[in-house]
């Protein structure tokens, strides 16, 4: 399963080339990490009042072609790969108009509980294990 989330590019985004500045990128990811949680029934909200984080561990990006000020931008988002104690989510970031890809990119995560400790999320929540694995296997 692919989410899509729709950004425009703010002023304080660029840098002073006119583009979009590199660090950006990143949240953008997080933006539409947060938006793919909330499409399958799992906002990081739930997940953390069920005593589960998902801290960052891995986060690599490739640009392609850059964004500016006023460009609408989509993002795109997909569990790549699922296992017990990790996760690796996908983006592709498309210029809205004309469907340009501008940078592609991943994120991996590991689940822990609240005191921030690896837990196997099969185990330790079966329902979160199956929402985030089924959204990955309807990809």
């Amino acid at each position: 399963m692919k989410t899509t989330t729709e950004i425009i590019v703010r002023y304080a985004e660029t840098d002073q080339m006119g583009i979009v500045h590199h660090s950006v990128y990143a949240v953008w990811f997080e933006a539409a990490r947060t938006e793919f949680g909330k499409s399958i029934g799992m906002s990081y909200a739930e997940c953390e009042n069920k005593g589960l984080m998902l801290p960052l561990i891995g986060l690599e990006c490739k640009f392609i072609s850059p964004a500016h000020y006023g460009d609408t931008v989509i993002i795109e988002a997909w569990v790549e790969k699922m296992t017990p104690v990790r996760m690796t989510v996908a983006y592709n970031v498309k210029k809205k108009e004309k469907g340009t890809l501008l940078a592609t990119g991943k994120t991996s995560h590991a689940w822990t509980n609240s005191n921030r400790r690896p837990v196997n999320l099969k185990k330790a929540n079966p329902e979160v294990y199956k929402a985030y694995f089924g959204a990955m296997e309807q990809q």
